[in-house]
């Protein structure tokens, strides 16, 4: 029976925020076009895709064949697109706080680390689990699901973490959480500095998207701490990055902490291809570049959006007021991105604009195909190793500056 049929296929779609008319119309149309159980996930999928950038699934589709129906959705797809149409909102998030006492912490490679890509080899340390932004992009809510938690006692567990004294560690606290979302909650602040004025051969590097920089400000840094910000053009902030602070905050954020005398670094992860990309990060360079000394900025990174299958799904699920998968996705290594093409021009352009800070500041793709580097900065790393080796160095030489 066709009914059956086709909510059976909803039901293996991501269609739990579609709107109700916009799925009887496609009911309707699955119907009238004998529809395969393949197809109809497919126009189901293309319709929550079009909810969540702002177009009418049912205007696009009102006549005309399936294949003319996709073409007009892959036409919208493979577009940049156009933030001024996305209405600019702050969307809410619900998130559940708690405190859990694990027996260690979470604390070894980077969990997205793959010899497919050109990888630093950082470590990753989870003083925070679960994140209260609402970034439209973030893969974290596929494994915490709106749940923060905090490793209690974390100071004295942090304290057991063995290191072999003669090796150099480059260990991250941004990757389950940001770094700085919770300032000193339950002293993790506090114990990760202690931490890394105890091991002056680890550089800890803190990750955030907001300015919650007082307990730093405050607090004694030891030269091996670098406080990087991930910045996107505001446009972007504000239609994707919810909850955040804004582009402004979070580079005041950097200069109070490298006027303090700390070393600060920035992330242009992800980069976002849409109208006008190029002259607005173009204008953050130059921002950066009027604002900051290159000697205590140690590095500029850039990536851009990665999805996994799972990630795909559950940015669908929510169904979102969102463009950010607006974009031709093309499939790499098992997961889904943008071409080689449009990265090579977006990182080459960003990179070309910072144009003063070559040989001054450690630029480098995070996560990217190896391919990627010669294009974008006229040379690359072997393999991984050298990669992490020549970042250690760069990073260890601003240090001992300080």
């Amino acid at each position: 029976m066709f009914e059956d049929k086709f909510d059976e296929a909803c039901s293996q779609s991501p269609s739990a925020g579609l709107h109700i008319k916009t799925k009887e119309f496609m009911r309707e149309k699955s119907k009238r076009f004998s529809l395969t159980f393949s197809q109809i996930r497919e126009v189901v999928t293309a319709a929550v895709d079009l909810q969540m950038w702002g177009f009418d699934a049912k205007e696009l589709w009102r006549d005309g064949t399936l294949r003319e129906f996709f073409e007009k959705y892959e036409q919208i797809r493979n577009s940049p697109k156009e933030y001024r149409v996305l209405k600019t909102q702050k969307q809410n998030k619900q998130t559940q706080f708690s405190n859990t006492d694990k027996s260690v912490i979470g604390f070894g490679s980077c969990p997205v680390a793959t010899p497919k890509t050109r990888c630093c080899n950082l470590l990753t340390l989870d003083a925070v689990e679960g994140c209260a932004y609402g970034c439209s992009y973030c893969s974290i809510q596929t494994f915490y699901a709106n749940k923060i938690t905090v490793n209690s006692d974390f100071a004295r567990k942090l304290s057991q973490i063995k290191l072999d004294k003669n090796e150099i560690y480059h260990i991250g606290t941004g990757q389950a959480s940001d770094s700085l979302m919770l300032g000193n909650h339950g002293g993790i602040l506090e114990a990760l500095i202690e931490f890394a004025r105890e091991n002056p051969n680890v550089i800890l590097e803190f990750k955030s998207k907001s300015d919650n920089i007082n307990y730093l400000l405050k607090a004694s840094l030891p030269p091996n701490i670098i406080c990087t910000f991930s910045l996107n053009p505001q446009v972007v902030i504000d239609n994707e990055e919810h909850l955040t602070a804004n582009l402004k905050r979070r580079i005041n954020a950097a200069a109070a902490l490298a006027q303090k005398g700390n070393l600060i670094g920035f992330h242009f992860h992800p980069m976002v291809w849409f109208d006008g990309w190029q002259k607005e990060y173009e204008a953050i360079a130059q921002e950066l570049m009027q604002r900051f000394d290159p000697k205590s900025t140690a590095l500029v990174s850039m990536g851009t959006l990665t999805f996994t299958k799972p990630v795909l799904r559950q940015i669908r699920l929510l169904a979102k007021q969102t463009k950010i998968l607006q974009m031709p996705l093309s499939q790499s290594h098992g997961k889904f991105s943008y071409s080689t093409q449009i990265k090579k021009q977006m990182f080459g352009a960003l990179y070309r604009a910072f144009e003063t800070w070559h040989g001054k500041v450690f630029f480098y793709l995070c996560m990217e195909d190896k391919s990627l580097w010669q294009d974008v900065f006229g040379f690359e790393y072997e393999n991984n190793e050298m990669f992490e080796q020549a970042m250690k160095k760069a990073y260890m030489y601003k240090i001992t500056a300080k």
